[in-house]
C-alpha cells in the first residue's frame, strides 16, 4: 500500500516527515520540485513533480492519495481514486461534489477522509469525545437544553498592532470575511451576512482565562448531525467560528469598510492588491512563533441552571519543531493516512472520525503537539 502526499506548502511538513520517518512507501509530488527537497529532501529522494495524468498512471488500488494542494484540486484527485479503487485523506472541509462522491466511494469500499486538520479536524475529534462523555454522564436527559460552541484561531504569540499575522497568502482570509454564517443562539437561527455584524467576546478558560473576540464561521448547522445530535435535543446554541485577538475588529475595521464595496473583476482585483500588501506588511517573520488557540465546550442546563458544562481548551505555540498551524493540520492528517492502512476508517466520505478508539488515539497525539491542552469541568 503506497501513499502518494500531494502538496508541500507550509502547513504539510510536519505530518509528511512524520510518515517517512515511520518508514512508510511514500512518494512525494509538489509543483515545484525544489520546495519539496527543501522541506523533505533530506529524508527521501523520492519527490516528482505534481502531474494530474503522470500521478494517474502511478496510482495502484488500494493505494492511498493525500491532497494537501488548493482546493480545487481535491474533488477531481478524490474521483480518479475512487476509479482506480485508491483511498483518499484531506485536511479541508466536505465541498458539495466532494460528498456527492459518497455512494461511488461506499461501492468501491474506498475511504474518502476530509476535515482531519486542525479546524475542521481536532475541533470534531473534541466534539465527539464531549459528547460521548456527557452521554454517558448521569446528567444526560433528552430535555436538557444544549449550548455547543466551538472557536479556533491563528494568531501571533507576539500580539502587532494589525492583532493577525500571516502564514501564507492572506487572500484566503479576505475572501472568507465575505462569507455569510449561519448558527444556532437563543433556540433561533441566526443567519449573518459578515462576521463583523457577529463579532463577540469570549473568555478562554486557559490556566490564565484570556478574553478574545469570535464571530460564527461559514455553515454551523450540518455539524449538529455530523456530531450525532439526536433530532429530538433541544439546541440553545450552536455554533462553531473563528477566534481573534482583542482588537482585532477595531484594527480591521478600514479593511471591512472597504471589503463591503468591491464588487466583480474590479473588486478581486483589488482584494489581490490588499492581499500582496498585507503579506508585505503582516507576515511572520522568518522564525516568529505562531499560537493557536482552539476552544471546544458542551453545556446542558435544566430549567435555566447548568447541570453538565466541559471545555475542551487548547493552546499551541511555534517551538524548535515549527509552527503550531502547520503541527496541528498536517499531524492529524497523517494519523488518518495510517488509520485508512489500518483499515480502522469506513468507505465513503467521512470528515474527522468518530469512532470513540481514534478520536481518544488522536487527541493522545495531539496532547503532545499543543503545550496546553485541558479538559475543564466547569461544574467541579
Amino acid at each position: 500500500m503506497a501513499i502518494h502526499w500531494c502538496g508541500t506548502g507550509l502547513s504539510a511538513i510536519p505530518g509528511l516527515r512524520r510518515l517517512i520517518e515511520a518508514g512508510h512507501d511514500i512518494t512525494v509530488w509538489n509543483r515545484t520540485l525544489d520546495k519539496a527537497e527543501a522541506a523533505v529532501g533530506d529524508l527521501t529522494n523520492r519527490i516528482r513533480v505534481f502531474d494530474f495524468d503522470t500521478l494517474s498512471s502511478e496510482i495502484q488500488e488500494g493505494d492511498i492519495v493525500v491532497s494537501m494542494l488548493p482546493g480545487d484540486w481535491h474533488v477531481p484527485l478524490a474521483e480518479m481514486c475512487i476509479n482506480k479503487g485508491a483511498h483518499f485523506v484531506s485536511s479541508s472541509y466536505i465541498a458539495p461534489e466532494m460528498r456527492d462522491l459518497h455512494a461511488k466511494a461506499l461501492l468501491r469500499g474506498v475511504a474518502c477522509v476530509n476535515e482531519i486538520g486542525l479546524d475542521p479536524g481536532i475541533d470534531h475529534l473534541m466534539a465527539h469525545h464531549l459528547i460521548a462523555d456527557y452521554r454517558s454522564s448521569k446528567s444526560y436527559d433528552p430535555e436538557n437544553d444544549l449550548s455547543f460552541i466551538s472557536y479556533c484561531g491563528g494568531i501571533p504569540k507576539h500580539p502587532n498592532p494589525f492583532r493577525y499575522k500571516f502564514s501564507w497568502s492572506p487572500l484566503g482570509v479576505l475572501k472568507a470575511l465575505r462569507s455569510p454564517s449561519r448558527s444556532i443562539k437563543h433556540f433561533s437561527e441566526l443567519n449573518v451576512k459578515r462576521p463583523w455584524d457577529a463579532i463577540s467576546s469570549y473568555t478562554a478558560p486557559l490556566p490564565t482565562p484570556e478574553t478574545f473576540e469570535v464571530y460564527p464561521n461559514r455553515d454551523s448547522l450540518p455539524f449538529i448531525e455530523d456530531y450525532q445530535f439526536e433530532p429530538a435535543w433541544r439546541v440553545k446554541e450552536f455554533v462553531r467560528g473563528t477566534l481573534r485577538l482583542n482588537g482585532w475588529a477595531d484594527a480591521w475595521s478600514d479593511v471591512f469598510a472597504e471589503i463591503e464595496t468591491l464588487e466583480g473583476e474590479a473588486g478581486e482585483a483589488r482584494l489581490r492588491e490588499m492581499s500582496d500588501q498585507f503579506w508585505t506588511q503582516n507576515a511572520y517573520d522568518e522564525g516568529e512563533p505562531d499560537r493557536v488557540v482552539l476552544c471546544v465546550s458542551l453545556k446542558a442546563e435544566k430549567d435555566g441552571v447548568p447541570v453538565w458544562h466541559k471545555t475542551f481548551v487548547m493552546d499551541a505555540w511555534g517551538d524548535e519543531r515549527g509552527t503550531a498551524m502547520a503541527r496541528l493540520v498536517s499531524i492529524p492528517v497523517s494519523l488518518a493516512v495510517e488509520a485508512v492502512m489500518n483499515h480502522e476508517v469506513p468507505a465513503g466520505v467521512t470528515p474527522a472520525p468518530h469512532d470513540p478508539r481514534l478520536v481518544e488515539r488522536f487527541l493522545s497525539e495531539v496532547d503532545r503537539l499543543a503545550q496546553h491542552l485541558q479538559v475543564v469541568d466547569h461544574l467541579k
